[in-house]
């Protein structure tokens, strides 16, 4: 099986990329369940999979009832390690 390889990706990059325009009024740094999947372009019920798979670690924290997503922690994780 060849060996999956993720894009690395900075955090200097990252805060670049939502510092202003469109991303920045759509994304801010902290999301919502609806934001983060809208953000990864996957379905809401794929985001609470990964949260119970641990696969979320460090960038969510449940707030009451809901969960809130670190923007910038999330996409570093995507991109640097994959989910």
């Amino acid at each position: 099986m060849p060996e999956r390889r993720t894009l690395k990706i900075t955090r200097e990059e990252i805060t670049k990329a939502f510092s202003t325009g469109e991303w920045a009024d759509k994304y801010p740094p902290i999301l919502t369940v609806d934001q983060a999947a809208e953000l990864l372009s996957v379905p809401k019920a794929t985001i609470y999979q990964w949260k119970s798979e641990g696969k979320l670690t460090d960038c969510v924290q449940k707030v009451g009832k809901h969960l809130r997503f670190l923007r910038d922690r999330l996409v570093l994780k995507l991109m640097s390690k994959g989910v």
